[in-house]
C-alpha cells in the first residue's frame, strides 16, 4: 500500500476553515491511488490571488491570478499525445513536486459554477496532481485523456464530472 504525504502549508487562513489538510490528503491519495506502493510526497501552498498571481508572473511570465499551479519534480509527460505518462519510479522520484491554489479563485470559480468548495478544491488538486504526474492539456488528445482520468477519480470520491456541463472555472 502507498504511503502519501501531502505536505500544506496555509499562508492564508481561510484555507483552514475549509479543512483542507483533509482534502487535500483525500484528493492527492486519490490521484496517486494507481502508483506503486511506495512513499509518495507532495507539497501545496494555500494562498490567496495576490501570491498566486506572483508565482504565475514568475513561473509562466502570465502576471494574474489562476486557480492552481503545479511543478513537477521531474519532467513525466508521456511521448504520445493522448497515452498515459509512464509513472514515476519511487526509488529515485518519491517526491513528485510543489502545487499552489489560490482561495478567492477558487471561492469565485465554485460559487459561478454553483459547486460546493470542497468538491471544487478536491478537482483542482487532483488536476494539479495529475500534472506532476506528466499529464497535461496542451492539446485536444492529451486534454481528453486528463479530463477522464479527473473524472474517474472524482466519480470514485462521489464528486460529480466537473466537465459533464459547461461550467465557469473548469481546470482545463
Amino acid at each position: 500500500m502507498a504511503e502519501i504525504t501531502c505536505d500544506v502549508l496555509i499562508e492564508d487562513p481561510r484555507w483552514a476553515d475549509i479543512g483542507l489538510d483533509a482534502l487535500a490528503q483525500r484528493a492527492v491519495a486519490a490521484a496517486l491511488a494507481h502508483l506503486p506502493a511506495a512513499s509518495w510526497e507532495v507539497s501545496l501552498l494555500a494562498c490567496d490571488d495576490a501570491r498566486i498571481a506572483a508565482l504565475n508572473a514568475d513561473f509562466r511570465g502570465k502576471a494574474v491570478a489562476t486557480n492552481v499551479l503545479s511543478w513537477p519534480s521531474a519532467e513525466r509527460a508521456s511521448d504520445a499525445p493522448g497515452t498515459t505518462p509512464e509513472p514515476p519510479d519511487p526509488r529515485d522520484d518519491a517526491e513528485l513536486g510543489d502545487l499552489a491554489i489560490a482561495f478567492e479563485t477558487c471561492l469565485a470559480e465554485a460559487v459561478a459554477a454553483g459547486v460546493p468548495l470542497g468538491d471544487h478544491v478536491t478537482h483542482l488538486l487532483i488536476h494539479g496532481t495529475l500534472h506532476l504526474l506528466g499529464y497535461d492539456h496542451e492539446d485536444e488528445a492529451d486534454g481528453d485523456l486528463m479530463e477522464a482520468v479527473e473524472t474517474r477519480l472524482l466519480a470514485g470520491l462521489g464528486i460529480a464530472d466537473p466537465y459533464g456541463a459547461v461550467s465557469a472555472g473548469a481546470a482545463r
